[in-house]
């Protein structure tokens, strides 16, 4: 009797045959993706932005701007207020971006080793539109960030150059030379093992749908912003970039479902080898997502590698902040229990449980990353004593460097 997923054919290679469920279904969520593709429209906004028809507005509801619920948000204007708001789809959006970099190199590796499946054609044809439309969304993203950072500061703040795929994935992470070099190491191996492994090419796509369920928790609300406004043709540009951006990365999200939980069932089962390098990557992800940020709900950047762009804006003439009173700041915000703290830890707790809920159905997935060890062991005590001590050492650093100059 034919599988319902997938078949062998005579020197045992894998098939997808057409009348196979995982098919129809690949097929399915590629043919509704092309047809609804939001590249166009994204292309269209970025060339339509221009930040001073929009600078005077919200872009995101406003419990998601840059330190929400901590006292510097309580005590900014409301001019200020709204600037908080554009710094967090700044922010926001340049992390997507570095993540969308890595995302264009790895599906195409991951395709190279699903060469091996017969029907492997729809599989490249979708990842190679998904592709496509990530070039389109680092355009859009970037062409608002330049600007708005360019207007706002003259200087980069939470954004960067094009960069390489194989570096640190979070932009603000707990890292070193030596870090950043075996993080390097890492994804280079990872590279070429899935170009000639079916099953890995399978599931980067689990690391890839983890890291998109996280993405889907706080851009669905983003979304919601362009759908609520009363005028939708004239609500800002950024809201409607991030609303397109949305229901692009909903079909991407299918596409990693239907590949790790479905494709994978037609393959082997997995070697020691190919669990060992799988739950490896599930664990580089807990790691990455077991900080917490105060400033940015949703993105799980390491705090005291954030304090220097914090601080930026702090003294930038749109705050106004003399040193002492950044710092006065600086403690209140990240050294003390806030609003904004237990909102960020609530979205942290609610990724932990999405990410056990979708790795449920794998049974090659480790205990340990089932039930996301890692990312769970995080807490508001431990957050709160990693910033008092890294903010101690953070002003004595700046204090040398100013001593310097």
């Amino acid at each position: 009797m034919k599988s319902l997923q997938c078949s062998t054919n005579e020197i045992n290679r894998p098939s997808l045959t057409p009348e196979s469920k995982t098919y129809r279904q690949l097929q399915l969520n590629y043919k509704r993706a092309k047809q609804t593709d939001h590249s166009p429209d994204l292309d269209q906004l970025a060339a339509n932005f221009n930040y001073e028809e929009c600078k005077n507005c919200y872009w995101n509801p406003p419990e998601f701007s840059l330190l929400y619920g901590t006292p510097f948000w309580e005590q900014a204007s409301e001019s200020q207020k709204i600037i908080l708001n554009q710094l967090y789809w700044v922010a926001y959006y340049s992390q997507i971006i570095s993540a969308e970099i890595a995302t264009i190199f790895f599906n195409q590796t991951s395709a190279t080793g699903l060469y091996s499946i017969e029907g492997f054609r729809l599989i490249c044809d979708t990842l190679d539109l998904e592709t496509r439309q990530e070039r389109s969304h680092i355009s859009a993203f970037r062409r608002v960030i330049d600007e708005v950072e360019n207007k706002l500061f003259g200087e980069r703040i939470f954004s960067f150059p094009m960069r390489s795929p194989f570096r640190e994935t979070m932009i603000f992470a707990d890292t070193n030379s030596f870090k950043n070099w075996w993080k390097s190491l890492q994804l280079h191996c990872f590279g070429l093992l899935s170009a000639g492994n079916t099953f890995l090419a399978c599931q980067y796509l689990t690391v890839r749908g983890i890291r998109t369920l996280n993405g889907k928790l706080v851009q669905h609300r983003l979304s919601n912003f362009h759908l609520q406004h009363p005028n939708q043709e004239k609500s800002p540009i950024p809201a409607q970039i991030s609303y397109h951006h949305f229901l692009d990365e909903s079909f991407h999200f299918n596409t990693s479902t239907i590949l790790s939980h479905d494709v994978s069932k037609c393959l082997k089962p997995p070697t020691y080898f190919e669990r060992y390098v799988t739950n490896l990557g599930i664990r580089g992800c807990q790691k990455d997502h077991y900080h917490v940020s105060v400033a940015i709900n949703g993105i799980f950047w390491y705090e005291p590698a954030l304090y220097g762009a914090i601080l930026k804006i702090m003294r930038s003439p749109l705050f106004g902040f003399s040193m002492e009173e950044a710092k006065a700041m600086l403690k209140d915000c990240f050294t003390k229990e806030t609003e904004g703290l237990h909102r960020s830890f609530q979205t942290h707790d609610e990724a932990i449980s999405s990410y056990q809920l979708y790795l449920e159905p794998l049974d090659f997935i480790s205990a340990q990353n089932k039930t996301m060890k890692i990312m769970a062991s995080n807490s508001i005590e431990k957050y709160l004593k990693t910033q008092k001590q890294a903010l101690a050492k953070f002003f004595r650093l700046t204090q040398l460097q100013n001593s310097r100059q």
